[in-house]
């Protein structure tokens, strides 16, 4: 761990950078030191800091360009200017150029100390301020667990009791069942919700991109590793990583994360020194990690690590009183563009989503509303915004055979399958409105509506 931060010292007089660097690493920062802009920007291109002590006045560069430049590189970067007493107005233009503060020539030690001090608490207040707002933006509403069945009460119980622990969680459930929601719950009732959630898939980068991902890695450990790289493991400091997809996760990385679990310590790509973090670790899987270990895909160590907290997510199946409450909440959630109130689910829709088993879990169940809501131009999500397989089981609709309307290799519009599927239904019907509603689920009022607007003749 980099101590309190990281500091970067930008003066011309040695002295100063001397001074200022011995000072700084006793107080436990990190120190790198420049004797010009050109030192400094290639520095600042190399490595994130926490605070730059920029001087005003360089041999090669003017401090107020260098100051625009890592500001339009970085907005966020926190910059106090270092200026010879007397020198205000300059000292202003810095302000008003987004220095955070500046300081005057020859140094009160102590006052320089108090403001590094506060300019680097203010920026971690920043970050964290930043990250929550991102982080309520993309996670909290459209996305939140929702529940009400017997199973996953008895779930978020555990959840509730895991929470305030900080011991590592492994979830295990199937594809879709939504165990980066769980993650993402646990953090948020834990001590350590206002510190990053950092996620990534193991089963989405080859071995080697994994490791630097998860590690980071030191500037030349590679061929293109042209500056130093903090890796997700740095970037959860204080919060929680979560960890999808662990069963595919190559042997040699799998000796590094039982390291981290157990130690709280890790080492970069080409790195000569250990890193310290305070992260919580929270693992998930859809396959059996107990045959993985027969199999010698997982170390049995790390299984037995990961599975001391273990949580089973239901399937959806197992779980079917939750089905209405989640098809309202996606017909709300993709209805928001609509200029019309969110579109109602009828209680004969809800009929055929309660009697799907539903082999994609909650993933399914969302694309599938997503695609009536596309679908229905009216107020309400009907069985004919369904999918065939939804509607009937073996892909037929009442006497009504899919594969019996002939479709192109190349695809055809939606609406010129709705356009011969009811076609198809008055034909079997012989022109009878009633009946061809029945066969295909809709009643007859909203089938007289899309026969008007399809355009579609009722009589021979």
């Amino acid at each position: 761990m980099d101590g309190k931060g990281k500091i970067l010292i930008v003066d011309d007089e040695k002295l100063v950078r001397w001074s200022l660097s011995e000072d700084f690493q006793k107080e436990d920062y990190q120190v790198d030191t420049a004797e010009d802009g050109k030192t400094a920007l290639a520095r600042i291109e190399a490595e994130q800091y926490d605070l730059i002590l920029l001087d005003i006045r360089l041999p090669d560069a003017n401090g107020i360009e260098i100051l625009q430049t890592v500001k339009q590189a970085n907005p966020n970067s926190t910059v106090i200017m270092m200026t010879a007493y007397g020198d205000i107005e300059t000292a202003v233009e810095a302000m008003r150029a987004g220095a955070y503060d500046y300081v005057t020539k020859p140094f009160n030690v102590d006052e320089i100390r108090a403001r590094v001090e506060r300019a680097i608490e203010t920026s971690h207040l920043k970050e964290q301020v930043s990250y929550l707002k991102k982080f309520h933006r993309k996670h909290l509403g459209a996305d939140s667990i929702i529940w009400r069945s017997p199973p996953m009460r008895q779930m978020m119980g555990i959840l509730q009791r895991l929470a305030v622990s900080d011991s590592t969680v492994l979830l295990l459930g199937e594809s879709g069942t939504g165990k980066d929601l769980v993650a993402r719950c646990i953090h948020l009732r834990s001590p350590r919700s206002d510190r990053p959630f950092v996620d990534i898939n193991c089963a989405a980068l080859p071995e080697t991109l994994l490791e630097s991902e998860l590690m980071g890695h030191e500037k030349g450990a590679f061929t293109d590793a042209r500056a130093t790289k903090k890796g997700l493991f740095e970037q959860a400091n204080g919060g929680t990583l979560f960890m999808d997809e662990i069963g595919d996760m190559p042997l040699p990385i799998q000796a590094k994360v039982l390291k981290l679990i157990e130690t709280k310590r890790f080492r970069r790509l080409g790195g000569l020194k250990d890193i310290e973090v305070n992260v919580r670790i929270i693992a998930a899987t859809n396959k059996n990690l107990s045959n993985l270990v027969s199999e010698g895909k997982i170390r049995e160590d790390l299984y037995y690590r990961l599975k001391v907290l273990s949580v089973l997510i239901p399937p959806l199946r197992d779980r079917k009183e939750d089905i209405p409450l989640l098809a309202a909440h996606f017909a709300k959630q993709f209805s928001r563009d609509r200029a019309d109130r969110p579109l109602v689910v009828t209680n004969e829709t809800l009929r055929h989503l309660m009697s799907y088993d539903w082999p994609g879990n909650v993933r399914e169940l969302k694309n599938v509303i997503e695609r009536a809501v596309i679908l229905s131009d009216g107020s309400e999500l009907l069985p004919i915004h369904l999918p065939p397989e939804i509607v009937e089981p073996n892909v037929k609709c009442r006497g009504i055979d899919f594969q019996d309307i002939e479709i192109p290799k190349d695809g055809i519009p939606l609406e010129q399958v709705e356009r011969d599927l009811i076609k198809k239904a008055l034909e079997m019907a012989e022109g009878n409105l009633s009946r061809a509603a029945r066969m295909i689920h809709v009643s007859r009022d909203t089938l007289r509506y899309r026969i008007r607007r399809l355009g579609i003749p009722t009589r021979p």
